[in-house]
């Protein structure tokens, strides 16, 4: 099957492609690397089935660069995805993630594209409902624009859907963390803890650390995307995640014991606007897709430790080599 992955050179995106070349398809992916990188797709560009396209999502480029590839389903994961700087820019939230959208899904509409599975958010759009874990039966209530754009894109494709026969689905998982998870980020708290233990910094809770989250593995969601690409869930939201609620202060102790750092966190106050409690109700995915979590908390901590632990003797061991070898003007730079 011939694929397309937008955002493909992302924590998500970059796992998704994988596994779809694992499993035989062709995949073009298109990033701009704004926050994808090359290297996350460097197994994947060795191969003769994967190929990227350094490109926005919004340029007038995508609609050619489709009906030359002609992709049978588009996975739909680029987008402005910081909740603060959606409320600092709107505009430039809706230009990514609505305006964006509504270009890659009229591209794969003129290159008739089966399917589009987009990327939606369970994080945000539900607000702070009162029962959990919450179903998509619950009304949605954004309380950023980021969740806004998320909900007005479903909307988009629902209408494509209709107007132009393009199918589509959305997933929308709860807190996905794993390897490759960016630890800059606002939202990779299981990236951002583990590569501060793991390099002796420092760690903050907020509040009284009580505040929870649903956390995913990154494979399990790559795995429901791709039980989306087919025929089921036909213009349907599926919610992903475990319906498992974990605390903050209960991450952290999770993460200490992973990385075998006794670090105490430090303690600031509650951010303005922070979700109290958070947890998905998979029920649907469960149904329509086949879908179920596979990988436990302390499995998927395990792995995303190891893999940031090998990443930093990695840079460890680079940096070393460059500083005993001799200066030169032609030899390479790394970037970690």
């Amino acid at each position: 099957m011939r694929t397309a992955v937008t955002g493909g050179a992302g924590f998500i995106g970059s796992t998704l492609v994988d596994r779809l070349r694992k499993d035989g398809h062709q995949v073009l992916v298109i990033d701009d690397l704004s926050r994808g990188r090359v290297d996350n797709l460097d197994a994947a560009l060795a191969t003769a089935d994967v190929d990227l396209e350094v490109l926005d999502i919004r340029d007038d480029k995508i609609g050619p660069l489709f009906e030359t590839f002609a992709p049978e389903v588009v996975f739909h994961l680029a987008a402005q995805i910081d909740v603060r700087h959606s409320v600092a820019d709107p505009i430039n939230d809706a230009d990514a993630n609505i305006l964006g959208t509504v270009k890659i899904g009229s591209a794969a509409i003129a290159a008739q594209a089966r399917k589009i599975v987009f990327m939606s958010s369970g994080g945000s759009i539900y607000g702070s409902p009162e029962h959990l874990p919450v179903s998509e039966h619950a009304p949605v209530n954004p309380l950023s624009p980021y969740a806004c754009s998320k909900i007005s894109a479903e909307n988009y494709l629902n209408c494509f859907r209709q107007l132009h026969g393009l199918d589509c689905s959305h997933i929308a998982p709860a807190n996905v963390y794993g390897p490759r998870q960016d630890p800059h980020g606002e939202a990779g708290v299981v990236a951002i803890f583990a590569r501060e233990m793991l390099s002796g910094g420092n760690t903050f809770l907020f509040g009284d650390g009580g505040n929870t989250r649903d956390y995913v593995f990154v494979e399990d969601v790559v795995t429901a995307l791709i039980a989306a690409s087919g025929t089921a869930g036909s213009g349907q939201r599926f919610n992903i995640g475990t319906g498992v609620e974990t605390s903050d202060r209960e991450l952290h102790a999770l993460l200490a014991h992973a990385t075998g750092v006794a670090a105490e966190p430090t303690w600031m106050p509650a951010r303005l606007g922070d979700v109290r409690r958070s947890a998905l109700d998979a029920a649907l995915a469960r149904t329509e897709l086949g879908w179920t979590p596979l990988t436990s908390l302390s499995e998927g901590i395990a792995r995303t430790v190891d893999f940031f632990r090998k990443l930093d003797t990695a840079s460890s061991d680079t940096a070393t080599s460059s500083d005993t070898a001799p200066s030169s003007d032609t030899a390479p730079s790394t970037l970690v």
